[in-house]
């Protein structure tokens, strides 16, 4: 199925807040263009194929860094030129072709920002506002992104507003429940600061905490 019919074949219910979206079709990234809406997951299941192929490219390349501007013509000898090539490497770079395809698709654009990385620390520990208009986040393996609804964040307590306590402590949200955490091989779009008419409500996220020994295995398109 192609890139664009994927995103165009809304047919499943969705799960509806106030400020998100969460479907188990890749339609749902369409919602990400409604103006109360800050973040939207793709609630996909990973095939037993891909787990194993990012498994594989994770115990080859455990400092992966990959971090250029693709277009959806050269993204997969990108991938190549860094992976190599074989069986795995094919299932997965097939696999991030057709999230740039989707995502150059819906906001019409021509490149994008590829970051595909192997983590084993949180890169953001501290929840957030990414100053962009939208980007893609998807995690293949390991502990993925944690988020918070709009109606639970107090932004005053963001950045310099938490007045050097820790997230649990600073007021940015009241109560763990509230902490929300994408599954590992779901693709979210988050909305950013830079989005227009977004200001002030930028998606606010953080990275998970990996225990010792694991790894992450993380992709993230931006725009350019």
């Amino acid at each position: 199925m192609g890139s664009q019919q994927v995103i165009n074949d809304h047919s499943l219910a969705e799960i509806k807040s106030s400020s998100s979206r969460l479907h188990s079709e890749a339609t749902v990234m369409t919602d990400i263009f409604k103006s109360d809406i800050n973040i939207t997951i793709w609630q996909r299941q990973l095939t037993n194929k891909l787990i194993q192929a990012t498994e594989k490219i994770i115990s080859t390349n455990p400092n992966l860094k990959i971090s250029t501007i693709v277009t959806p013509d050269d993204v997969s000898s990108v991938i190549s030129d860094e992976l190599g090539e074989g069986e795995e490497i094919t299932i997965f770079r097939e696999d991030v072709v057709e999230l740039v395809e989707m995502f150059c698709f819906l906001f019409e654009l021509q490149s994008v920002g590829l970051r595909l990385t192997t983590l084993e620390h949180a890169m953001c520990p501290r929840f957030h506002v990414d100053r962009v208009p939208c980007r893609l986040v998807t995690t293949y393996q390991g502990i993925a992104t944690e988020w918070l609804e709009n109606e639970t964040v107090d932004r005053s307590k963001l950045g310099m507003g938490n007045q050097g306590k820790p997230d649990e402590l600073s007021g940015v949200y009241t109560k763990p429940s509230q902490i929300q955490q994408l599954s590992h091989g779901e693709v979210a779009l988050l909305k950013g600061e830079s989005w227009d008419g977004n200001e002030g409500r930028g998606l606010v996220h953080r990275s998970p905490q990996v225990s010792a020994g694991e790894r992450r295995l993380l992709v993230t398109l931006d725009f350019v």
